[in-house]
């Protein structure tokens, strides 16, 4: 899903009342639940397969899963599918997985990304891992829901240039997406709000957790980091220090490092303080979020270069060094962002060292499905 306004945002949170959640289990793995084969919705139609509980790893809390759309196995392999099929664009070039595959975090390697056409993005496609996590998606939370999400990039003229009718034509006119929309949905009769679900429910089983500081701060391997990690992490926690947890927030029980809020962190300012870009303030018009912006997860950060919403820092190096000096300064610069060069060149060294113990196990089978033909398939290649 190309991303030229922005992707997904990071949230431990999710309303209560919207959300059921499903059993976390310390794997990263899908396994068959019993149920009913399906019931009826006020929400609509709804998946009517084999009823599944998505297992979460070490660090991670239950996926948060939407009533109207509780994942079967059935919905999973169709979404699974779609994720990865070009078809979804309008000239059939730009699939989920061009701007986000499994080989690059579920990134695509790039500061801006190509669409259709090789148009450039204005935003850098995040990645989708945790994404199940999301009270809000894109740069500038702009979408409730991964369903409402998966729309955006299809109808976006610079990513995959489609439309939502030109999207359900190119599925309609599949027999084999005919008959998976059927075990799965109980319908041949395809809509879009059935494609984006099952999008969806797909992106819900890449969780990814039980790194080195899942084992560490949660399993209770005192090995499983290094002492420079180790010592990372105590200035990552220190008010006085890193103060990295204000925003990237790691919990009791699991963390997953976001606030679930927007802030200006001083990315995207010229040297007088305007912004380039205004993220969050697009869709509150409030001054006070002006040039604010997602907090992103951190997990995986080491396999997710470059940074930042505008893709302007290249490695982990630039983005310590841009806390170390405190961001561009502007009138709407976070309270919580602070001048940070009283770090030694050590201090700053033992911090990297600790973001790239983040990297966790990827979930098994969320690659490209074994019969999807390779001419409707395409996933990012690092440049």
């Amino acid at each position: 899903m190309k991303v030229s306004l922005s992707l997904f945002c990071f949230s431990p949170v999710m309303a209560a009342a919207a959300i059921v959640f499903a059993t976390a289990v310390h794997s990263a793995t899908i396994h068959a639940a019993s149920g009913p084969e399906g019931h009826a919705s006020r929400a609509g139609v709804i998946p009517i397969g084999r009823p599944v509980k998505v297992k979460v790893p070490l660090g991670l809390p239950p996926v948060p899963i939407p009533p109207e759309n509780p994942p079967t196995e059935e919905t999973i392999a169709l979404g699974q599918r779609l994720y990865y099929d070009l078809g979804l664009s309008v000239d059939g070039t730009v699939s989920c997985a061009t701007c986000h595959a499994p080989n690059l975090g579920f990134r695509d390697g790039k500061a801006l990304s190509n669409g259709v056409g090789g148009q450039l993005g204005t935003r850098r496609a995040p990645t989708v891992v945790n994404a199940a996590y999301n009270a809000l998606q894109f740069w500038d939370g702009r979408s409730p829901s991964l369903e409402k999400q998966a729309e955006g990039p299809m109808t976006n003229p610079v990513e995959m240039g489609h439309t939502l009718e030109g999207v359900v034509r190119h599925v309609q006119s599949d027999p084999t997406y005919r008959k998976l929309f059927a075990k799965a949905w109980g319908t041949e009769q395809i809509t879009i709000d059935l494609v984006t679900k099952s999008i969806a429910s797909f992106e819900r089983t890449v969780v990814i957790g039980n790194s080195p500081f899942d084992r560490f701060y949660y399993g209770g391997d005192k090995k499983a980091l290094s002492p420079s990690a180790q010592r990372g992490l105590k200035l990552f926690l220190n008010r006085k220090k890193g103060n990295c947890s204000v925003c990237h927030v790691i919990g009791k029980k699991y963390a997953l490092f976001t606030d679930n809020k927007f802030h200006n962190i001083g990315v995207g300012a010229d040297t007088r303080g305007n912004l380039a870009d205004v993220g969050r303030y697009t869709q509150t018009k409030n001054t006070l979020d002006m040039g604010a912006f997602k907090t992103p997860t951190l997990r995986n950060i080491a396999e997710t270069a470059p940074y930042m919403h505008d893709g302007s820092q290249a490695t982990l190096k630039d983005v310590v060094d841009h806390y170390v000096g405190g961001g561009t300064s502007n009138r709407y610069l976070d309270k919580e962002i602070h001048a940070l060069d009283f770090l030694t060149f050590n201090e700053r060294a033992d911090l990297k060292a600790f973001l790239e113990s983040l990297t966790g196990t990827m979930p098994p089978n969320v690659g490209p499905p074994a019969d999807l033909p390779s001419e409707k398939m395409q996933t990012a290649q690092r440049q």
